[in-house]
């Protein structure tokens, strides 16, 4: 019996599938090539678990029972699947033990290039900063309180971060651990300034670090917009008193803001700053560009980052992901989650809330931008307007002063 085979029936759910399905090679087996063709397919566009009844349809519809010799091979495949006896648990240890041979395997190749001079050191590095934690387990299940006051205590009434902008406030609420986000617009609309705005602000709000991995514009250049952003000046005014500005900002931050500029950094990476800092927040900027994950498409790979931010945010603290928006936002007010770049559902499916900062190219409206919250299943606060949950807002911003401000409102 195939074992690959049976651990179907575990890959039928996505979480699994996700994390272990790059791993598993049917290759060698045509039929079983096409199950995992139809398992691929069927969970590319399903975020559920599925049954097996379920599958099974799929994989009729894909013509595979249509040859008489092939349905009876497939007639035999799945009634191995419903029928054989094995504990589940017997089945998750051995997917983690096909995770670690693949591994290992792929460490010994790279290490055997390395000593043969055809690769540097760095091969090796990758594969270890992107499977490092290869000692995967069933973890006990956490019980989710039912006491009613302390469900309010944790969601409407604990204290979370508040935006700047006031209009998030009202359609979003504040942001608190287990919160998973990101924000997406064209390129030069202002996502860096955005970013800037809202997280100097938090900082006023926060005892702990915030932690901003930067792998997009140069850090020096988004610290010194963090500086204006906190401080409400232009970048004359902040270099023309350094000590005073520096001062100020300190106090007003409480040093909290740890910008890290890597073009290169790994999953594993950000994974040791959240353990060394225990953060208050954490922005990826770009979130599509960490490294350390695989996929068979990019779609799929890219899903893997986001799921792994979800669980990040949901270990630490808020975590909030930059992305583009593609082509077909060019001059668009308001975005939606279709704009998303590289993306089908698999970004879309993991957030919690997505923000769509749109720009015309109307003349005139050159500091206007224009947010669309396409999803949101943050739990808000006393003061946040459920009919506006996925609501939308017309503001401005202040490329001077690093700020973005509700229209109506002065610095």
């Amino acid at each position: 019996m195939n074992p690959k085979l049976l651990i179907i029936r575990l890959l039928l759910d996505p979480a699994v599938w996700k994390e272990y399905r790059q791993f598993v090679s049917p290759k060698g087996d045509k039929h079983l090539e096409t199950l995992y063709a139809s398992l691929d397919g069927l969970l590319t566009r399903v975020d559920r678990k599925v049954s097996l009844d379920e599958f099974k349809a799929v994989v009729a519809g894909s013509g595979a029972f249509q040859r008489e010799k092939d349905a009876a091979v497939y007639t035999q495949m799945f009634e191995v699947l419903e029928k054989t006896d094995i504990q589940e648990d017997i089945l998750h240890d051995l997917l983690v033990q096909i995770k670690q041979k693949e591994i290992a395997e792929r460490l010994g190749i790279a290490s055997f290039d390395f000593a043969e001079g055809k690769k540097d050191l760095s091969s090796i590095k990758e594969i270890y900063d992107t499977f490092g934690d290869v000692e995967s387990s069933i973890q006990e299940v956490e019980y989710v309180t039912d006491d009613l006051d302390e469900l309010y205590s944790q969601t409407i009434a604990s204290p979370g971060l508040k935006w700047r902008l006031g209009s998030l406030n009202t359609m979003l609420g504040s942001l608190r651990r287990g919160d998973f986000g990101f924000i997406f617009a064209r390129p030069e609309t202002g996502k860096t300034t955005f970013l800037a705005s809202e997280v100097a602000y938090f900082a006023e709000q926060s005892e702990r670090p915030l932690l901003w991995i930067n792998n997009e514009e140069q850090g020096a250049k988004v610290m010194t917009r963090l500086y204006q952003a906190s401080l409400g000046v232009t970048l004359d005014e902040l270099m023309g008193d350094r000590s005073a500005n520096k001062q100020e900002y300190f106090r007003r931050t409480k040093g909290n803001i740890r910008l890290f500029d890597d073009a290169s950094i790994y999953k594993r990476q950000i994974e040791d700053l959240c353990s060394k800092y225990e953060p208050g927040l954490v922005v990826i900027d770009q979130i599509d560009k960490v490294k350390g994950f695989t996929g068979d498409r990019n779609d799929l790979e890219l899903g893997a980052i986001y799921q792994w931010a979800r669980e990040l945010a949901k270990k630490y603290c808020p975590v909030i992901g930059v992305c583009q928006a593609d082509g077909t936002a060019e001059g668009v007010k308001w975005l939606n989650m279709g704009h998303v770049s590289s993306a089908k559902t698999s970004k879309q499916a993991e957030a919690d809330f997505i923000i769509g900062i749109g720009k015309t190219n109307e003349q005139g409206m050159e500091n206007t931008r224009y947010i669309n919250i396409s999803k949101n299943k943050l739990q808000g606060d006393a003061g946040t307007d459920s009919s506006r949950r996925h609501g939308f807002c017309e503001v401005i911003i202040e490329p001077m002063y690093a700020r973005y401000r509700d229209i109506g409102t002065s610095l």
